[in-house]
């Protein structure tokens, strides 16, 4: 058997865990037992993505409900009547609380009594089979699968099926429902399951639908990516004038639904996680007129504060898109800080509904240039560079964010010299290098004296030596060249000595004289 407590902690966000464990310390205290059921577990094994944690608890959970409030959950819906508490967990997180109980009816189509019981009972009363599964999250039972009626196998053979012949018949809005599955996981109804199908359109069964009942489907619908083909299955069965008369002629916006799938499919991409419910009720309402949508969704029972989201959507957006256009977030940090202080569904709103290039850019450079290098700062370089998580600490980073937004700190090095910069750290002082020494002397090098009269020797003659001082250079040796005296006798240090060889010449001269 597999383990399922290991599939939940290994499928679950870190946000959905903590909320599981959570649940289960408050079941402990209180001493009640308490199940993972519904869409979470048929998504676990189906491998769907799990968006919601349903619970199911044996008892009156309003105790935990509260316990849980004051952790930071928020009551989306709820339904004293059925104890059953649809809410936004700490960490954002989606789900529901609700008791264990089982639905009597008198006879098929009337309205049923609810009855508090049991874990069982209560998975035998559900609509299908793939949502009457359950795990146990309590301590001595911890990851027990319960599925009485073998919805394992219909999630194996991708088939929806209904769990009695009344199905649709006692709950109508079980037609729509049903659809909704086929659509988001891409699944066929059973053959005796599609048989009572046929046959509940055949006998008009969706003429009996509770507008709260519709109500809940559509809002339901709305937190799904598959909205579009839910609702082109609904048109093809002549549905949708259930949520308006006039819908089923002007039908939903399913062009700007798909590209609302494309844009969110973005931001999971890049990290943002979304919540696209409002967007998605306004484009599948968007062709009615302001007041028949209004209406429309006053008659499904919607609460003000659901209204007011989607009637005040365009309004909001528009805001935005002029702060956006304007001198205040012309600046990179100043379009960061702005964009990233907006929820992520209006940001795919804005970009689906009200395109801009110049908004388009900026948006893209915050999903692909600005928050990657927000997330990226480098918290445990600077820690190692010792500097104390702080005030300080927090300067220093927001610091080099803005430098690295101004085009600054590309590279690792620079952005260590810029940390370092940032933070005072000064590079200790280099040693200097010592200069080798030559160990030999040029070849060619003539040698010098130490004498300080003596100087360089020019090329090609020597200079002649001071009388009593040094040694004098012999006289070179003319060369013959043709009977004429050598250039090497006319210049330099040879030319002295050639001239007192001639004067004992005129001493003979003169003794002959004589």
């Amino acid at each position: 058997m597999p383990d399922y407590m290991y599939l939940l902690e290994s499928r679950l966000s870190p946000e959905q865990r903590a909320v599981l464990e959570r649940v289960q310390e408050l079941s402990r205290s209180q001493d009640v037992n308490i199940y993972l059921t519904g869409g979470a577990v048929r998504d676990l094994i189906s491998g769907q993505p799990i968006r919601d944690l349903d619970f199911t608890l044996e008892g009156n959970p309003v105790r935990m409900v509260r316990e849980l409030e004051k952790g930071g959950a928020r009551i989306v819906r709820e339904s004293e009547k059925l104890r059953h508490y649809e809410m936004v967990f700490a960490g954002d997180a989606d789900g529901s609380i609700s008791a264990a109980r089982d639905d009597y009816y008198e006879r098929p189509g009337a309205k049923p009594e609810v009855r508090f019981a049991g874990i069982m009972e209560d998975l035998r009363r559900r609509d299908f089979s793939i949502n009457a599964i359950a795990i146990s999250l309590n301590s001595q039972s911890l990851g027990l699968l319960l599925d009485p009626t073998n919805g394992l196998a219909d999630l194996e053979k991708q088939e929806v099926r209904a769990l009695s012949i009344h199905s649709f018949t006692n709950q109508p809005i079980r037609i729509m429902r049903i659809l909704r599955y086929c659509a988001r996981m891409g699944f066929k109804m059973e053959q005796r399951t599609q048989e009572w199908f046929d046959l509940a359109i055949e006998r008009g069964h969706q003429k009996r639908f509770e507008t709260a009942d519709v109500g809940n489907e559509v809002l339901s619908l709305a937190r799904e990516d598959t909205a579009g083909a839910s609702l082109k299955l609904w048109e093809q069965h002549d549905l949708l004038s259930a949520i308006h008369p006039n819908l089923q002629r002007r039908k939903p916006d399913y062009e700007s639904l798909q590209k609302l799938v494309r844009v969110r499919g973005d931001l999971m991409g890049a990290g943002i996680r979304s919540r696209v419910q409002v967007p998605n009720l306004y484009f599948v309402l968007s062709r009615l007129k302001p007041r028949e949508a209004a209406s429309a969704m006053r008659a499904m029972e919607f609460t003000s504060a659901e209204i007011d989201a989607v009637t005040d959507l365009v309004p909001e957006a528009q805001k935005i898109v002029k702060v956006l256009k304007g001198r205040k977030t012309n600046a990179p940090r100043d379009a960061y800080a702005y964009i990233a202080s907006l929820p992520a569904e209006m940001l795919a709103f804005i970009e689906v509904e009200l395109p801009n290039p110049k908004i388009l850019s900026k948006l893209r450079n915050y999903l692909q240039k600005w928050r990657p290098l927000k997330l990226a700062l480098p918290a445990n370089e600077l820690e190692a560079l010792g500097v104390p998580r702080g005030p300080k600490f927090d300067k220093i980073l927001d610091q080099l964010f803005d430098a690295q937004l101004r085009g600054r700190g590309k590279t690792p090095e620079d952005r260590t010299k810029l940390l370092k910069q940032l933070a005072g750290i000064k590079d200790e002082p280099k040693k200097p290098v010592e200069k080798e020494k030559k160990k030999r002397k040029d070849e060619h090098a003539a040698p010098q004296g130490k004498s300080t009269g003596s100087a360089p020797a020019s090329a090609g003659a020597s200079a002649p030596a001071s009388p009593g001082k040094g040694t004098a250079a012999a006289p070179a040796a003319p060369a013959k060249s043709g009977g004429k005296p050598s250039s090497a006798l006319v210049h330099g240090a040879t030319a002295k000595p050639a001239a007192s060889a001639q004067r004992p010449k005129h001493k003979s001269a003169k003794k002959s004289r004589r």
